[in-house]
């Protein structure tokens, strides 16, 4: 059975081995700058992105070709612009689980996602997402919806998908 002293001392050496890769991990980001491609999405992030994307949007993308590449590309962008137009607070959140999801071990145990994610499959994708969908935990199920609203707000965003859904586009005006 664990003491009152032991459970102490055990919170106060994780409490400073937090502290320690705190400090290690904000010191790595200033010496090394973040390259952003689009406002709020940096290149760490795009790999992830653009894995969850073909399978948020399965049967809403190209079959495949240089079609499919551009759409995915394109929506990955518009990831980037809805991350920028977010509050500070979401911002960081966002980071965060991409930081997390972006670290090998992480990936495995909370994804379920062994490869990484440029070679994952659809199918491994659609299961982590459908995982995390149904989960039991609350803050997995809005990491999903998180993701899942980015991606459809990118899609749906993009004036060249409108035709495919026969909308004619906001109205003008006058």
């Amino acid at each position: 059975m664990v003491t009152r002293r032991q459970f102490i001392k055990a919170g106060l050496i994780g409490g400073a081995a937090l502290t320690a890769a705190s400090l290690f991990y904000s010191r790595g980001l200033k010496e090394a700058p973040v390259a952003a491609v689009s406002p709020g999405l940096t290149l760490e992030n795009r790999p992830v992105i653009a894995a969850i994307v073909p399978a948020i949007l399965a049967g809403a993308l190209p079959e495949s070709g240089e079609a499919r590449s551009q759409a995915i590309q394109q929506t990955v962008e518009g990831v980037g612009i809805a991350i920028a137009g977010l509050s500070a607070a979401s911002q960081k959140e966002l980071e965060e689980l991409f930081t997390l999801l972006g670290i090998a071990p992480a990936r495995m145990l909370l994804a379920g996602v062994w490869p990484r994610w440029e070679d994952a499959s659809p199918a491994q994708i659609a299961e982590f997402l459908q995982g995390w969908r149904k989960s039991r935990l609350e803050l997995l199920r809005s990491a999903y919806a998180a993701l899942h609203d980015l991606v459809l707000g990118a899609w749906y965003g993009n004036p060249d998908t409108w035709a495919a859904i026969d909308y004619p586009g906001p109205p003008e005006m006058l």
